[in-house]
């Protein structure tokens, strides 16, 4: 089955929930986790579950993204079918870029009908998680779907925010609403709703259908979950996959994020910080691929004044120098330079940020390149924050790219 699959990665969203983040990058291309960009989880999963043919359609700001693929991910061998291949707008069917998820792939439908698949999965590229696609396809073909959906439980008092699927004792999918403002309740669980993961696997044949069909729709917003599920439901092959296999060896795929808030983005990076965290990057047999420039080992090394360099329950990346500063329950990227008698906690620093003495910095996210000050005071300050920076929901500080200090 795995060699009559396409995989088609949808990478092209603005994500400006995530600005200032996303101001000169695509979301699926923030970093994460120390070393990661956010695309890294779902081609890595891809990797694993044996999908080699697969397609990222991209379009906003999207050259780091593209790079980005380039340097760590020319992994497959063309000369076995094997590729991952950047998509752009091609504009082979009107002067427009991708509007909506269906239709970025309805203006690819050249590359559907040419590509020899019987099956197409269709991913975010904007979501942490792990996840074996390889028994998905197989309930897909046990179940002589030709749809497939997975899907989560998820609190009702959250399900607003996801496509809530209502389904019989067969997994057979009734009924579809995106984003309801009442989500429905499972039955004997009125607690918690049904939710799709944005994660299908449609029979290529109804695909091309549906797509095309949508097309024509001048009224549709060109959307899986608010227009494709909900004119297939008449159907009687849809089906629900629920989330939950093994990855590797070791760990059950419990945890998903869709990471398209900055308290999102911020809390699924603290997760990696918890004592038994929920996204194991440690298993062996299911390694989190990326590109990982050559950098020399972080270290910790006295100050000026005498202290040593300390971390706390932190992640660390190669290339990082603590120079009598302290770091407590933080996440450093490559190349970040702490200074002496500085102060960072519950905070992400992006590649080449460099903190000065003194400075203490708390429950903030300094994207790229920024030079802290020393003696700056970031967190600390709620209205002084808010003059100079993006403050997020409940209250995390994010320092742009580059940002000038006066």
């Amino acid at each position: 089955m795995l060699d009559q699959t396409l995989t088609i990665i949808l990478a092209g969203g603005v994500g400006s929930r995530l600005h200032p983040l996303t101001r000169d990058r695509a979301k699926p291309a923030v970093p994460f986790g120390g070393k990661y960009r956010i695309i890294d989880f779902s081609l890595t999963n891809c990797l694993h579950s044996g999908l080699r043919r697969v397609l990222v359609l991209t379009q906003y700001k999207s050259h780091s993204l593209q790079k980005h693929l380039r340097d760590g991910w020319s992994i497959f061998n063309p000369e076995l079918g094997e590729y991952i291949t950047t998509v752009p707008p091609q504009m082979r069917q009107g002067e427009q870029w991708y509007a909506g998820t269906a239709d970025a792939i309805h203006q690819n439908l050249y590359l559907l009908e040419r590509s020899g698949a019987k099956y197409v999965v269709i991913l975010s590229g904007d979501h942490i998680y792990r996840m074996d696609y390889a028994p998905m396809l197989n309930f897909h073909a046990e179940h002589q779907a030709e749809v497939t959906v997975a899907c989560m439980q998820v609190p009702v008092s959250e399900a607003g925010a996801f496509g809530i699927l209502q389904v019989d004792q067969e997994q057979r999918i009734r009924d579809f609403q995106e984003k309801p403002a009442t989500p429905a309740g499972l039955p004997g669980n009125p607690d918690q709703a049904m939710a799709s993961m944005g994660i299908y696997v449609f029979n290529i044949e109804l695909l091309l259908e549906a797509l095309k069909t949508d097309h024509a729709d001048t009224t549709s917003s060109h959307d899986f979950g608010k227009d494709i599920l909900p004119r297939l439901l008449a159907r009687q092959s849809l089906f629900a996959y629920p989330f939950g296999g093994e990855v590797g060896r070791v760990t059950p795929d419990r945890y998903w994020r869709d990471v398209g808030t900055i308290d999102a983005f911020y809390e699924s990076n603290m997760d990696l910080l918890l004592p038994i965290p929920p996204l194991d990057l440690y298993q062996d047999d299911w390694s989190i691929r990326t590109y990982a420039s050559q950098r020399p080992p972080a270290r910790t090394v006295p100050g000026s004044s005498g202290d040593e360099g300390i971390f706390i329950n932190s992640i660390i990346a190669g290339g990082t120098v603590i120079a009598g500063g302290s770091v407590q329950h933080s996440v450093l990227f490559s190349k970040v330079y702490v200074g002496d008698e500085a102060l960072v906690e519950d905070s992400l620093l992006f590649d080449g940020v460099h903190v000065g003495d003194g400075a203490a910095l708390r429950h903030c996210i300094v994207d790229k390149d920024v030079h802290i000050p020393p003696g700056a005071r970031i967190g600390h300050d709620p209205e002084q924050d808010r003059a100079r920076f993006t403050v997020s929901e409940k209250g995390v500080v994010v320092v742009p790219k580059g940002y000038r200090f006066d």
